[in-house]
């Protein structure tokens, strides 16, 4: 049911259950008698929980265990002990079994074959004899009993299995059973230990989306996810549906996914056996969405509801708590919704349009929902509603509102002015298929040249987030050049969003391109979008230029301008103003997450990521990167997706998990050409190269890293500016694997093309790789070039691997004493980030410098720090309220708070300010 992806060593195809397979694994331990024996598993149905009972066969039969099983079936669950006769058949006829607990299992399961031995059958006996039996076999070969839809089971043969888990100590037999979480049996609904399959996270559902045969696209991804709910089994059905064509229509009135036939058995079977009263009082609640009870009480005034829908509480359907309806699971109100004809939900609509006629917002969605062709009132009642929506950041809902006005308004011209307005809604709520899907469309209403102007930015926005940056730059591009002197506020703005796929893509030809009609377009109107896309055209020459055209988009910027927030970021962070890029996309993250957009624009959140991770704050890079992920599967932004999982891999490999850092990198780009997009590719290939040399593979090292530059007589970086900061990388691993030769061609052909203007940052990289691969005394003067300027202490890991290799530099030429500072220094850094490799070689240069033991293992007050409480020390450092803290972790402020009031004591300061010095505090001074 869930097969796809990576989530567990033990299974590469099972998404999203890392967690329950290692219980699972626990449990097949067990049967030695050494643990728990039993373990029920629980979940809604469609949840996976006959997928990992499959699993654990598997596995069982691996280890060498007999699997025996049974699955209920409502057909047989008035056909008494046919459950347990399913269970313990391959074991029979038991003939090791003494006579008399023969013949009660003949008894039993209708094996007499004479009068005298047609006898009423005690309980007791049969209960015991199954022991026998289960006992017998489990001396010759270990059991493994699983026990599927046990809330079908016959009421006897729970009973029989209830006495045979209290009687397992001793045996080795383990069982599983698994059953609804609403109708466990009653032998299992307390005693044993339970585990609970819940939805999948939204990064496992959209992984488990984007492995369907036919994945969705655009909006109708982000319908599925939402209706699925993280139900795997709705994750592969209602694409299914999707694939074949069908729809059906959705409680706002729009396009939906009708439920298959087996969905439908899972989540409403129970439907058409309701009174006519209790699916009447279903259907308001469907077609309410947020069923306040108060709400479905004006709408049908002459219906009890209460008591309507008594029978449907009675049934698991709905549970009525605190003056709401709350349905079991959005594909129950799908059912509900779907079941009933367009005039029975017309009716419904209409009679919650009437109560709500104090909420303009939900009333013009109901009207909507009824509406039986275009109608402008309507029409304009969710346009403005769309409004309202947007200025409180709901983006999403605000482009879906658009999107139906636009299909209810007559007019063909402001028609595609609303669609227009909707993809840039949807744009801002980081969908770029729904934003792609709505913008093609504008073209074929209007002849305007600046709404198709602007649909094709739109249009090629979302092309770049979907890593097809040829399709998105011949777009953009020709849009920026056909309005450079027309309209040039517009052909700028259309280069900044362009200049993001001109660096993903790393291809030459698109910067040249970049360049060419930049100058072509007035530069004085969006000081933002010119530092941006300048920046990206040659980052690396013209630094003073370049400097002053990001100062002068700085002191422009809108605080609450999320373009010019994220232009802005962007361009602080290819110049390697690192610390004010992670202030200014730490800001963006704020303005969406205030506006009530949180986890709805991964690009941004990727962006912290890199340079928080640049920063040294690696924790908060790990949450930032995992958020970024989930964000990006569940929007199908494909860049992404692949770059956060990217970073992801790198982290691990630097902190020594090379094996499973491996397996994620190339987890991440399987599938990807990597050719088009030279960004990833390099990024995929430092951390690959990271991996193979924290294990000690230091060739297979240097040829990753090699391969991040050209081949030939004047290698050249193959992205042009992601790889020449991994010169001093490759330079280490050219030392360690004898190729220090073919490193120094590189570093010198690099080095050359760079010029003299090069950021703190850059120079200290070209330093260390310089030092590294010098073969003479020149190697001491690199070192301390490479750590003078006190700007490199805003790159820590950086600045510690520099200082790693100088104190093993002066170590080797016995000038200890001069080592042990450097050495020091580096132990520091490496223990607060965890890099492990690292700080163990870092401890053993301290000792063989002659450092005391104790001062080559001493940690910093950090250390002590638990992993949430550092990722609210380093935001807080960084200048966040508790405010801000809480609202980026998703945490209450008084939680911030109280862990701020743990984490003083434990770095030995008093205020806020002392925080980033404590941070990075040496622990040898």
């Amino acid at each position: 049911m869930m097969r796809a992806g990576s989530e567990h060593l033990a299974d590469p195809g099972i998404l999203g259950r890392a967690v329950e397979l290692s219980r699972l694994e626990d449990l097949l331990g067990a049967v030695d008698g050494t643990g728990p024996q039993v373990l029920v598993l629980t979940g809604e149905p469609g949840a996976g929980k006959s997928t990992l009972v499959d699993w654990t066969a598997e596995q069982g039969r691996a280890r060498g265990l007999r699997i025996l099983r049974v699955r209920g079936s409502e057909g047989e669950t008035g056909l008494s002990l046919s459950g347990i006769h399913q269970l313990v058949h391959p074991l029979l006829p038991g003939e090791a079994l003494p006579a008399q607990q023969r013949e009660a299992l003949d008894r039993a399961f209708g094996m007499a074959v004479t009068p005298d031995e047609v006898a009423a059958l005690d309980q007791l006996s049969l209960c015991i004899s199954v022991l026998a039996l289960i006992g017998d076999a489990a001396t010759r070969q270990p059991l493994l009993l699983l026990v599927d839809d046990a809330q079908w089971l016959d009421l006897g043969s729970v009973d029989v299995l209830g006495f045979l888990a209290r009687r397992l100590e001793g045996k080795s037999v383990t069982i599983l059973l698994a059953a609804r979480e609403e109708a466990v049996p009653a032998r299992f609904d307390r005693d044993f230990p339970h585990m609970t399959v819940g939805p999948l996270s939204r990064a496992a559902a959209g992984l488990l989306l984007d492995a369907q045969p036919n994945p969705p696209r655009g909006w109708a991804r982000a319908q599925i996810l939402q209706q699925a709910a993280g139900n795997p089994l709705a994750l592969i059905e209602l694409p299914r549906a999707f694939a074949q064509g069908r729809t059906g229509t959705s409680q706002d009135g729009g396009a939906a996914l009708p439920l298959t036939a087996r969905l439908e058995n899972l989540f409403a079977a129970d439907l058409p056996g309701l009174p006519e009263p209790t699916r009447e009082a279903l259907l308001l609640v469907a077609a309410a969405g947020s069923a306040q009870l108060a709400d479905l009480l004006r709408a049908a005034p002459s219906l009890d509801i209460v008591q309507a829908l008594t029978p449907a509480e009675r049934v698991g359907l709905v549970r009525i708590e605190d003056g709401q309806v709350l349905l079991r699971h959005p594909l129950v109100r799908s059912a509900v919704y779907q079941a009933a004809s367009f005039s029975e939900r017309r009716q419904a609509h209409l009679a919650l349009a009437s109560a709500l006629a104090t909420e303009p917002d939900r009333r013009a969605c109901h009207l909507a929902a009824a509406a039986t062709g275009q109608d402008a009132e309507v029409a304009d009642a969710m346009a403005e509603s769309a409004e309202r929506a947007g200025a409180r950041g709901g983006y999403a809902a605000a482009a879906a509102a658009l999107e139906r006005a636009a299909e209810l308004t007559p007019a063909a011209e402001l028609r595609a002015r609303r669609l227009l307005a909707a993809a840039q809604a949807a744009m801002f709520a980081g969908h770029p298929q729904w934003v792609g899907e709505i913008s093609a469309r504008v073209g074929d209403l209007t002849e305007d040249p600046r709404l198709r102007a602007e649909a094709s930015l739109l249009g090629g926005w979302a092309l770049g987030v979907t890593l097809r940056h040829e399709e998105a730059l011949a777009l953009l591009l020709g849009v920026a050049e056909a309005g450079a002197a027309s309209a040039p506020e517009l052909a700028l703005g259309t280069l900044s969003t362009a200049a993001t796929s001109v660096y993903n893509s790393g291809a030459p030809f698109y910067r040249a391109e970049l360049r060419r009609i930049s100058a072509l377009i007035d530069d004085a109107g969006n000081p933002a979008a010119l530092a941006w896309s300048q920046a990206v055209i040659d980052p690396h020459h013209q630094r003073a230029r370049l400097i002053q055209l990001l100062k002068n988009g700085l002191a422009a910027m809108s605080q609450e301008s999320l373009a010019d927030l994220t232009a802005l970021g962007g361009a602080t962070w290819i110049l390697d103003e690192t610390e004010e890029a992670v202030r200014i996309l730490g800001r963006t993250m704020d303005v969406l997450r205030r506006a009530g957009s949180a986890g709805t624009n991964a690009t941004v959140t990727q962006a912290l990521a890199l340079a928080l991770f640049e920063s040294g704050s690696w924790t908060a890079a790990q949450a930032a990167a995992d958020e970024a992920f989930w964000m990006a599967t569940e929007a199908g932004a494909d860049n992404v997706t692949v770059g956060s999982r990217i970073l992801q891999a790198k982290l691990r490999a630097l902190r020594g998990e090379h094996t499973a850092a491996r397996a994620q990198a190339m987890e991440a780009v399987r599938g990807v050409d990597l050719r088009k997009s030279l960004s990833l590719q390099v990024r995929h290939r430092h951390a690959m190269g990271m991996a193979a040399f924290v294990a000690g593979a230091h060739a297979d090292a240097y040829e990753q890293l090699r391969a991040v530059f050209t081949r030939g007589f004047r290698p050249a970086p193959i992205h042009y500016h992601a790889s020449v900061y991994y010169l001093g990388d490759l330079a280490a691993a050219a030392v360690r694997a004898g190729r220090a030769d073919d490193a120094r061609t590189v570093v010198d052909a690099v080095e050359h093309r760079l010029g003299p203007d090069r950021s703190p940052r850059l120079a200290a990289v070209l330093h260390r790789a310089a030092a590294l691969l010098s073969d003479t005394e020149e190697a001491e003067g690199h070192f301390r070039a490479a750590l003078a300027d006190p700007a490199v202490d805003c790159w820590p890991f950086e600045k510690a691997l520099t200082q790693l290799d100088f104190g093993e530099w002066l170590r080797r030429r016995r000038r200890n004493a001069e080592a042990r500072p450097h050495l020091g220094a580096a132990l520091e850094c490496f223990q607060r980030l965890d890099a492990q490799p690292w700080a163990d070689r870092t401890a053993a240069e301290l000792r063989a410098a002659g450092a005391p033991g104790e001062a080559a293992t001493a940690a910093s007050p950090a250390s002590e720090l638990t992993t949430q409480e550092r990722q609210i020390a380093e935001l807080a450092a960084q200048g966040l309220t508790n405010r801000d803290i809480a609202a980026r972790l998703y945490l209450s402020p008084r939680t911030v708070g109280y862990h701020l009031h743990k984490i003083f004591p434990k770095l030995g300061i008093r205020s806020r300010a002392q925080l980033r010095d404590a941070l990075s505090q040496d622990p040898s001074q």
